[in-house]
């Protein structure tokens, strides 16, 4: 096994403009390096650069200028062992209506030169729950059934890299559960490194080890998952009080809302202002408390914070 899955340095993709259209630069000079057997989310807008950056590592566009090395091997001098390396569930439910579920990954394993001793069709049917839809034609599969087709055909060429560009957008809670604990299975029992793209950011604050988060082609932040919330000093003091306030606190740098339970939500920067003091606007507005609790800041106030700034 290698150090690090993937190896990006100086990465740029530069789509050539029409005749009245300015280049434009999805990617500019993008380095990155994602540890092998890590669950690893890669975030950013519509728009920023993920999908052109995943297609380049899955050798489905060519890149401007820049190194990609996968799984040790560098996408320019060993193109088809790097490929094979790589397994990508794309978010385009691109399937073959006329294929059933068996044939497809068949299909598959053939491209990537998988001899028939060796493929495992059946066990990854069972994997992603299409055993009792092994010879049923793709185009009479439910849409979250060909998601799970998809995610099937990544795997036939056993792969120690797993790309998933947003897996579970517009599918159930049932089949994102399912997804999630296949992709937890696939990382601690094969090793397998997982690159998730979602817009979902609970999901890759529950899923992910590390994150990075591209925007307008550039890398504004990378880190581990506790550091990026760590970035944010913003906390929120939520108060139910006794009895509805005829006031309610006044205190420079704290902002205050009442949510439709009647609770008071007070949003500071720790840094600035203690929780004491908080504590006291309250009880000088006479308020007088039945319960309170904290809530810390979530990836999604890390993301916004860090795209609006970049």
């Amino acid at each position: 096994m290698t150090q690090n899955a993937i190896e990006i340095a100086g990465l740029q993709k530069t789509y050539r403009g029409g005749r009245n259209e300015p280049e434009k630069h999805a990617l500019k000079g993008v380095d990155l390096s994602i540890p092998a057997g890590s669950i690893f989310g890669l975030l950013g807008p519509n728009g920023a650069g993920k999908s052109t950056m995943i297609n380049i590592m899955a050798g489905l566009v060519t890149k401007t200028a820049g190194s990609v090395r996968i799984w040790g091997f560098d996408q320019d001098e060993n193109p088809r062992q790097s490929r094979a390396a790589i397994g990508v569930m794309p978010q385009e439910l691109n399937l073959d209506p006329f294929f059933t579920p068996r044939a497809a990954l068949e299909v598959q394993a053939g491209l990537y030169g998988v001899p028939k001793s060796q493929r495992q069709s059946d066990e990854i049917l069972a994997m992603v729950g299409l055993s009792d839809k092994a010879e049923a034609y793709a185009r009479t599969l439910s849409g979250g059934m060909r998601r799970r087709l998809l995610l099937g055909k990544a795997l036939v060429h056993h792969p120690q890299i797993l790309v998933l560009d947003e897996p579970t957008a517009g599918v159930d809670i049932e089949l994102r559960q399912m997804l999630w604990a296949n992709i937890r299975k696939l990382n601690a029992e094969r090793g397998m490194t997982i690159i998730l793209t979602t817009h979902y950011l609970e999901e890759a604050e529950e899923m992910c080890d590390e994150i990075a988060i591209i925007n307008h082609g550039e890398m504004v932040a990378r880190d581990s998952t506790a550091n990026l919330l760590g970035q944010i000093d913003s906390k929120c003091m939520v108060i139910d009080p006794v009895e509805t306030p005829v006031r309610l606190p006044e205190l420079a740098g704290v902002d205050v809302a009442q949510r439709d339970s009647g609770a008071l939500a007070l949003t500071y920067q720790a840094g600035a202002t203690s929780a004491e003091d908080v504590l006291r606007a309250v009880r000088d507005a006479g308020i007088a408390i039945a319960d309170v609790k904290t809530e810390q800041a979530d990836l999604e106030d890390v993301f916004l914070k860090l795209t609006k700034s970049s």
